[in-house]
């Protein structure tokens, strides 16, 4: 190989470097926690969930593109609440959205914040 050859091929693989790392840079995956007090199958959820998910595309969120949302519907047993929220609470979601009145206390006696991936509260 030519020196000029070589000398091209080094400037030319340190062009493209740069556009290849941005292009393997992908958006931070978000996640959301959803604890509602109904049943797998239950009329209200079917309708929810579509509604949640259309209403998060329109603000550029899309599952499973830039959002992951674990869904949990214990029913209305406290017992189940409580586990379903130790459950969501120890996936250390970006957030956690409720939905009844039967929902928010545990989740607030579970965490007040959510740590991050890193440990650190927000």
């Amino acid at each position: 190989m030519t020196r000029r050859a070589f000398i091209t091929l080094l400037g030319g693989a340190a062009a493209a470097w740069p556009l290849s790392a941005r292009a393997q840079q992908r958006e931070r995956m978000r996640h959301i926690g959803v604890l509602m007090p109904f049943s797998a199958g239950d009329p209200e959820v079917e309708a929810r969930k579509p509604a949640f998910e259309e209403t998060l595309r329109h603000l550029g969120w899309t599952v499973g593109a830039n959002l992951l949302i674990e869904y949990r519907l214990p029913g209305s047993d406290a017992e189940s609440i409580r586990r379903h929220v130790a459950e969501l609470v120890a996936l250390t979601p970006d957030v956690i959205v409720t939905a009844g009145a039967l929902v928010p206390a545990p989740v607030l006696q579970a965490t007040r914040t959510i740590p991050d991936r890193d440990g650190e509260c927000s």
